[in-house]
């Protein structure tokens, strides 16, 4: 029987038969940390191998991405404890000036199809978007990982997801997820990878499938691939949604599942608006917000923040005029990394504030006491026009 995406790739990288729910050791293409987590593997390292090299130099990093630069005095210790071990070892840190981790390994070329990646980060599986294994593991994991180039992982069994129907040509990448994550919730393709299949998802630029492989996190999924061929692979279950007609989509608080459409929560009020992450931080991002914020002025007494992704994306945002429309908008831009899921950076809440977001978690204190929803970049740049949720065609 034809193996899946998920067993095709670890199969290649250990001696062991593959089979779900089969533990085996797998060999890894990249091993890396974070400013979240970094540090502890540091600690880790020094008590368990003392100043003994990493396994292989090369293919270890550390990437700095959620207070960045640091905005804490524990954030700034911990980075440079992170900076003084990688000049002991010899490894390449992609510092405070580059961006969210995951995608930098994407635009490196480190994280490819067919590789296998691991980190501290809990959205590492957004890897999945170009064919590449990625998981977030805890520090003592990484830890070992750094000194043996392994891990021991449980094969998961696999869901199939095919997307059916024909959606309207406006529909986002992100409207599909959050449509998505509304009909599986966090149940179906709970400890699962998932494949989906269809023309809605196959034709998804890589910003579409990023953002789309980005929340299979918070359907408590293992990691999401989107295959081009239709093999015949055997698969845990399988699910049919489909999306004609889909309109754009907005998951209320507390919880990224808990979706509607947004003409069901039209003209909420909201206090701020915030578009970046690394579900929604890449250049085709903003291009589309910026199209919609093109010669107008975000509504008075309403904050637009705007964190790109990457140094990389934020260049493009340079060049292609992107970045003085969301200036002239009166959007507040902030340098690259992943806003506000950490504490300290833009894209917090106050009590009583109500915020749309491109993010993917909206949990109860996650981005402080307000509350946020849920959106696409093009709802997100509408309803900061308005002062109010709306869809775009409502302006």
């Amino acid at each position: 029987m034809p193996k899946t995406v998920i067993e095709k790739i670890i199969q290649s990288h250990t001696h062991d038969e593959v089979a779900p729910g089969k533990i085996v050791w797998m060999d890894l293409d990249i091993r890396s940390a974070r400013d979240f987590g970094g540090p502890n593997v540091v600690k880790n390292y020094g008590r368990e191998y003392g100043d003994e090299p990493v396994e292989d130099k090369t293919k270890t990093f550390f990437t700095f991405d959620l207070c960045v630069p640091a905005c804490s005095l524990k954030y700034a210790e911990n980075q440079q404890v992170c900076r003084d071990f990688s000049g002991k070892q010899g490894i390449k840190v992609f510092d405070v000036d580059q961006g969210i981790g995951s995608h930098v390994l994407i635009e490196e070329g480190l994280a490819s199809a067919g590789t296998t990646v691991v980190g501290t980060d809990s959205h590492l599986n957004i890897l999945g978007a170009v064919d590449c294994f990625g998981q977030g593991m805890g520090d003592v994991d990484i830890t070992f990982a750094f000194k043996t180039g392994k891990t021991w992982f449980e094969v998961p069994e696999t869901l199939r997801v095919d997307i059916t129907g024909k959606s309207p040509p406006e529909t986002t990448a992100k409207d599909l997820t959050l449509y998505i994550l509304k009909q599986l919730g966090t149940k179906k393709a709970a400890l699962k990878a998932v494949e989906f299949f269809g023309e809605g998802v196959r034709d998804l630029s890589l910003a579409g499938r990023i953002t789309l492989c980005s929340m299979v996190t918070e359907m408590a999924g293992i990691i999401g691939f989107i295959p081009e061929a239709m093999p015949d692979s055997e698969y845990a279950n399988s699910v049919s949604i489909d999306v004609s007609g889909l309109t754009p989509q907005i998951a209320a608080p507390s919880s990224p599942e808990n979706v509607f459409a947004v003409s069901e929560l039209k003209d909420t009020e909201i206090d701020s608006g915030f578009i970046g992450s690394c579900t929604n931080g890449r250049t085709e991002d903003f291009a589309a917000a910026a199209r919609i914020l093109k010669e107008h002025k975000v509504k008075e007494g309403v904050m637009l923040k705007v964190v790109p992704a990457t140094r990389r994306v934020y260049r493009e945002l340079l060049d292609q005029g992107i970045l003085e429309t969301l200036f002239s908008c009166g959007a507040i831009i902030s340098n690259p990394g992943c806003g506000g899921c950490a504490e300290g950076h833009i894209g917090l809440t106050g009590e009583g504030e109500v915020q749309i977001s491109t993010g993917n978690r909206n949990f109860a204190g996650k981005q402080g006491r307000g509350k946020t929803y849920l959106a696409s970049p093009e709802v997100v740049a509408a309803s900061c026009l308005a002062g109010r949720i709306i869809r775009p065609e409502d302006l």
